[in-house]
Formats: C-alpha cells, structure tokens, sequence
C-alpha cells in the first residue's frame, strides 16, 4: 500500500485541517517542481520499505487536491514508483479541476493507470457550498461525474458531508437521492468534525456559528444508513457504502492495520511488522520523518479500534448496522 500525498489546494475548505498550501493553475509551476522533486528523492531513498508494502498492492493519491497537478507531474511520481500497474490506483479530484481540464485531464490520468476516482461533493446545496467554501457548485458536480463516466471511468466514490451546522434533513436527502440516481460505485459520508487550526474552530471559538445538534446527526446518520441500504450499498465501514464488490481496498487494508509507506509531507506509515508508525514533518519540500515504537498494548487498541470500525467487526466479531452507535462511542475513547 503506498499513499502519496499532495499539498495543494485553490482554496481551503472551512472545515479542513490537512496539510496543504495554496496552489494556482500554472501560476505555481515553481513550487510543483520543488515538491515534485523532493517526492521523488523520497520514494528513491524509500524504495526498499515500499516494496515491503505490496502485499495490498494499491496506490491513494490523496490531499490536498490531488487534482491540481497537470498530468505530467503525477506521470513523473507514478513512473518512479515500484509496484505498476497496481490493482486499485485512486486519485481524489474536486469537481471543479475535472469541469476545467475536462475529458483530456480524465484521459491522461487513466493513461496513468487510475482506475478509481474519488470526488468530494460533499453537498448538492449552493448555500451549503459556499459555507463550507467548496470551489465547485451542485451543478458543477454533476459536470463533473458525467464527464468521468463518458470517459470510461467506471469506479467512482462520492464524498458527502453530514452533521454541518445550518444543513436540514431535507437538504441532505436531497443531495442523497441525486447522488443515488447517478449510481456511484461508492459513497462515503463524513459527519464534520471540528478540527484544531481549521476555520471552523475559529468560527465557533469567535461564536460566529454553532455545532449542529447532536439529535441532528444522529437523524442524518441513521438516515445515511437507511437509504444506502435500500438502494443496495453494503455499509462496510462506519463512514463508508459501496455497491457489493467496489469496496475499496486501499481503505480496508488500513482498518486490519496492512503496513503502508504514507510518501509526502504530512503523510504516515505503518511498518511491516506492523511495530513502528512513522511521520513526514508538514513542510512543501525538505520534509522529515519522526517515528514511534508502538508496545504490545497499543497494537491491540488499535486492532480494537479499526476492528470496531468495519462490519467484519473486531477478531471476527460482526458488529451488526444497530449497534454501530455504540461501536462509535467505544471507538471515542481511544482517539
């Protein structure tokens, strides 16, 4: 498993707190290169360690927004990784890159071996858009899943976000039943959360907006699980649905705690023996890497943890769609 990480975005969402600086299409050429650069001196002094990790052979470029990169730089990175083709390649795009580069852009990153495409949609409300600060609008997000479909992507997941304050039930069915006529291979729906350093902390420490309602995510949430299921997805993992066979296999491989080589700043890795967890420093190019040695108590938490997490449940014990609630609370208690 190899994640690789790219730290650029147009603009920062309201409630985001990933590594990222602001990048503008072909007005940052300089600093692409510089990163570019120093990823590739990464995966050449890692090259050893990423093999090690090929048991699940697949490949996450995650953010950041992916997108932002031309082709040729995710060409350069893809080329100098070990492990191609791989099984199951993801690249996450924002609607609005897809709509701007068009089909061209969809074209060369399956010419790169993409072979799954995860969007973040996150709502098909424009209000709710302009809060959370997206780029893209509900109609651009439509654009976009429609010229990732006629070019022949056939394995897309969708990102919603549940429990934002101000957003109703109605506004997330609504969202919800679009969504499900446009029959993505996957859906994945994250309640907000309030992380330290984003906007969202300094709007409610400023008392500028309110957490939404506890009873309020929990209708949502409940109402993610429901109609999911009756329009045929298997929700294998607390925040993730996927049509029988399109779950993704990058994910699952870190909830049975599967070694992983994180490539980039800001990115993690777990060691083979499954002992050691490393860190990059948060920095766009001459990034460190700190580590932790894990004891025998904290591997078995997180075994616990990740296990409560699936429906596989922890050491083959199903957890059934009820009890997920709870699954939840006792997870709180080890993050």
């Amino acid at each position: 498993m190899i994640y690789v990480h790219v730290p650029f975005c147009r603009s920062f969402c309201t409630y985001c707190d990933f590594y990222s600086e602001i990048a503008c299409r072909g007005k940052d050429a300089g600093a692409v290169e510089a990163y570019v650069s120093a990823l590739l001196e990464e995966i050449s002094s890692r090259r050893e360690e990423i093999l090690g990790t090929l048991d699940v052979n697949t490949l996450y470029i995650g953010g950041g927004t992916p997108s932002v990169l031309p082709p040729d730089a995710l060409r350069r990175i893809v080329e100098a990784l070990p492990g191609a083709p791989f099984d199951e390649f993801t690249i996450e795009v924002n609607p609005e890159d897809i709509v701007q580069a068009g089909p061209e852009y969809v074209r060369a990153l399956k010419a790169l071996g993409v072979n799954r495409v995860s969007m973040g949609v996150q709502s098909l409300d424009d209000g709710m858009l302009r809060w959370m600060n997206r780029r893209h609008s509900a109609d651009g997000a439509r654009q976009a899943f429609r010229i990732l479909r006629e070019c022949g992507i056939g394995n897309i997941s969708v990102d919603v976000i549940t429990g934002v304050p101000g957003m109703s039930l109605e506004m997330l069915r609504s969202t919800v039943q679009e969504i499900l006529e446009w029959r993505p291979e996957h859906i994945s729906a994250y309640q907000l959360s309030i992380e330290e350093g984003s906007a969202l902390a300094g709007l409610l420490e400023e008392g500028k907006c309110a957490e939404a309602p506890e009873e309020d995510c929990r209708a949502q949430y409940e109402y993610m699980c429901r109609t999911l299921s009756e329009a045929g997805y298997r929700h294998y993992e607390i925040s993730n649905w996927a049509l029988p066979g399109h779950e993704a296999r990058h994910n699952s491989a870190y909830w049975t705690r599967a070694p992983y080589v994180g490539l980039g700043p800001g990115a993690h890795s777990l060691s083979a023996d499954g002992l050691t967890r490393s860190w990059n420093s948060q920095q766009l190019t001459g990034w460190t890497r700190d580590s932790e040695k894990l004891g025998a108590e904290e591997v078995r938490e997180e075994q616990i943890m990740l296990g409560l997490r699936t429906a596989a449940g922890w050491n083959g014990k199903v957890i059934p769609e009820a009890d997920w609630f709870i699954a939840d609370e006792i997870i709180s208690l080890y993050l």
